[in-house]
C-alpha cells in the first residue's frame, strides 16, 4: 500500500471464547483508520509463560499496513493507544502481570524502526493498576520479548519467515526453530485462516 507501514501485532486470550474474541479482533484491526489486512498466522494453542496456573492461550499474528507519518515515533504511538482501547472494548480486565487475557494486543514490529519511548496514559498496560512499574514501562519496538517467546515467533514466522527485525542477526524463524528445539510442546497450531470467510478453519 503506498504511503504506508507495515507492522505486525500479537494477538492473545484465553479467557471466555478465545477463538471467537480472537476473530473478532482481526475484524477490528482491519477496520482501524486507513489501515489493511497485510496477512493472518495460523492459530495456535500455546502453554501459558510466567503464570502456568490457568488455561492454555490462543495466539496468532497479524500483519497490518497502516497509514506512514513522518515521525515513527508519532505512529506507533498512536497505534499503541488505539491496540489499548480495543483491548478495553473487548472487556479487559486489569489484572497481575502474564494472568489471563481476555484480549492482549501487542506491538511487535513497526516498520523498520527501532524505538523506546515512553508511553502516553493511555497507552499504559492494564496491568499497571496492580503492577505499579507497568505505568513506566517504555514503549519498545521490536518487543523486548519477542525473541523468547515461541508463541509470537511461531506465527510471525507464519507470515515472514526470513524477516530480520531490527536490531536483530538472525531471521524469525531461524530464532523460532532454536527456541522449538527445547520446548516441543509449548505451540500448536490449530487452525488455518480462510480470508473468504474471516475467520480461522
Amino acid at each position: 500500500m503506498p504511503g504506508s507501514v507495515r507492522v505486525y501485532v500479537g494477538l492473545g486470550a484465553n479467557v471466555g471464547d478465545a477463538r471467537a474474541t480472537l476473530t473478532e479482533a482481526v475484524a477490528a484491526l482491519a477496520a482501524l483508520p486507513g489501515g489493511a489486512l497485510g496477512g493472518i498466522s495460523r492459530l495456535y494453542r500455546t502453554a501459558p509463560v510466567g503464570v502456568t496456573d490457568q488455561p492454555d492461550f490462543l495466539n496468532a499474528v497479524v500483519a497490518l499496513d497502516v497509514p506512514a507519518v513522518p515521525d515513527a515515533a508519532t505512529g506507533a504511538t498512536a497505534l499503541l493507544v488505539q491496540l489499548k482501547e480495543l483491548e478495553r472494548a473487548f472487556g479487559r480486565r486489569r489484572r497481575r502481570r502474564w494472568g489471563p487475557r481476555e484480549l492482549d494486543l501487542d506491538l511487535l514490529l513497526y516498520g523498520d524502526v527501532r524505538l523506546a519511548i515512553e508511553r502516553p496514559p493511555a497507552g499504559a498496560p492494564l496491568s499497571a493498576a496492580m503492577d505499579p512499574t507497568a505505568a513506566t514501562r517504555l514503549l519498545e519496538v521490536p518487543h523486548p520479548s519477542m525473541a523468547d517467546r515461541l508463541f509470537v515467533l511461531a506465527p510471525l514466522s507464519d507470515l515472514d519467515a526470513d524477516l530480520v527485525p531490527p536490531g536483530w542477526t538472525a531471521s524469525v524463524a531461524r530464532r523460532r526453530d532454536a527456541l522449538a528445539s527445547s520446548e516441543p510442546d509449548a505451540v500448536t497450531p490449530i487452525a488455518t485462516w480462510e480470508p473468504a470467510r474471516m475467520e480461522w478453519r
